[in-house]
C-alpha cells in the first residue's frame, strides 16, 4: 500500500496552510470518534456504579434516545449513532430484557412501534442524569463557554449536512 500523497507535510517543518488544515481536520475526525467512545466508557462506568450488568452503554444510549417517545426501529437508527452496533440486535435484547415495549403498527403491520417501559425509563434517566451533571461539571470548571459549544455544535452540524449530502447525490 503506497502513502503517497497522504504523508503529512508537517514532518520536517513545512507546513503549508493547506497542510495545516488537512491535519486539523483529520485531527477533527479521530476526535469525534473517540469522543463517541469516551461518551460510551462514561454511560459505562455509570452502569457499572449502579450494579446494571444487564445493560451496555449502547443499549443505555439507545434507551436515552427513544425517551419518552414512542416510535420505530427506523426512526431510532436516524435519530442516534452507535458506533456500528447491531440496533435491531439490541433493541431485541431490550424487549428481552424488559427494557422496551412493542407492537406492530396499525398502519403497517411490518412496522414495529417501540417505547420505554419503567425499566428502560429509569435507564433513560439515569443517563440523562449523567449529561446533566457533566455539562454542570464542564460549565463550572470552564472546561468551554455557553459559545465555544453553540460553533463546536453549528460546525459539526455542517459537516453531518456535507457528508450526508455527498451520500445522498454521490458526488465522491
Amino acid at each position: 500500500m503506497s502513502l503517497a500523497g497522504h504523508s503529512s507535510s508537517l514532518i520536517g517543518g513545512h507546513e503549508t496552510p493547506e497542510a495545516r488544515s488537512k491535519l486539523n481536520f483529520l485531527e477533527c475526525l479521530r476526535l469525534i470518534e473517540r469522543l463517541h467512545r469516551r461518551m460510551l466508557d462514561i454511560v459505562k462506568n455509570r452502569l457499572d456504579s449502579v450494579g446494571m450488568s444487564n445493560v451496555n452503554s449502547v443499549q443505555a444510549l439507545l434507551l436515552y434516545n427513544i425517551g419518552d417517545h414512542e416510535m420505530t426501529a427506523g426512526d431510532l437508527r436516524n435519530r442516534g449513532y452507535y458506533l456500528g452496533s447491531n440496533v435491531s440486535y439490541n433493541l431485541k435484547k431490550l424487549v428481552e430484557s424488559g427494557y422496551i415495549n412493542q407492537e406492530r403498527a396499525e398502519h403497517d403491520k411490518r412496522a414495529l412501534r417501540i417505547w420505554l417501559s419503567d425499566q428502560g425509563k429509569e435507564v433513560c434517566d439515569l443517563v440523562g442524569n449523567l449529561f446533566d451533571e457533566n455539562l454542570t461539571v464542564v460549565k463550572d470548571k470552564r472546561v468551554f463557554e455557553d459559545e465555544d459549544v453553540a460553533e463546536l455544535r453549528n460546525s459539526l452540524r455542517k459537516l453531518e449536512s456535507f457528508w450526508t449530502d455527498q451520500l445522498r447525490f454521490q458526488s465522491f
